[in-house]
């Protein structure tokens, strides 16, 4: 659940054509609504080339944050192509004592991903559409669709199963950040799944790369803040 909380604010990489998007390292702070500190995050983009030189991105996000008795330290990775169809997700999650390591493959040409657990065994096949996205992947290909003027269509992410994403335009709106005034774009994003069913509100500055610079997320306890931590 926690990847679909934050990748809902981090929206990162991804202009044009390709080739022409930034590497990228973006640090966030998340928050309770009173300021006081929960945790960490970063998000970073690189460019890699395959054995046979092709362009690819690697994403990776990292997460650690606490609360009395609870700790939380999460890494995921993805690797895909340069137009951002997937070829592989992972997955490592740490919440307290239990942990959770899992690998989907995809076979973009064959149409079907295999689901691997990497504690305790396990694997199953799926079949998935055309240029069939993970989470990371889809919301670096997002943003690029952001900055060309555009919402992406509500398609299918893979996180091991199926999730229903979907993303609404909030207008533009003005948001403070740090000691200034920032014009941003307000999107509200939809996760719905067998293990998640969010709608989080992100703010994208109207920069050149539409730089994630706030996200409100509302929990049942409070509404969480993650923020651009320069």
């Amino acid at each position: 659940m926690m990847i679909w909380i934050l990748l809902g604010a981090m929206f990162s990489a991804g202009q044009g054509a390709r080739a022409q998007a930034p590497e990228e390292t973006l640090p966030y702070a998340v928050n309770w609504p009173s300021g006081l500190g929960l945790g960490e995050a970063v998000i970073t983009a690189n460019k890699v080339k395959n054995a046979e030189g092709a362009e690819q991105w690697r994403f990776e996000l990292k997460l650690d944050a606490s609360v009395p008795g609870f700790t939380v330290s999460d890494k995921f990775r993805a690797l895909a192509t340069a137009e951002y169809c997937s070829l592989e997700f992972e997955r490592d999650i740490r919440h307290g004592k239990r942990a959770d390591r899992e690998r989907i493959i995809f076979d973009q040409a064959k149409g079907n991903a295999v689901r691997e657990t990497l504690e305790g065994g396990g694997k199953s096949e799926f079949p998935i559409p055309a240029c069939a996205k993970d989470p990371l992947t889809y919301l670096f290909f997002a943003r690029r669709e952001l900055k060309q003027g555009r919402l992406p269509a509500a398609q299918p992410v893979f996180y091991g199963a199926a999730y229903a994403v979907r993303m609404e335009s909030g207008g533009v709106q003005k948001i403070r950040a740090g000691d200034a005034w920032v014009e941003t774009d307000r999107v509200l994003v939809t996760f719905k799944g067998p293990k998640a069913d969010h709608k989080v509100e992100a703010f994208f500055a109207r920069d050149a790369w539409r730089t994630p610079t706030l996200v409100r997320i509302p929990l049942p306890i409070a509404t969480l803040v993650v923020e651009l931590a320069r």
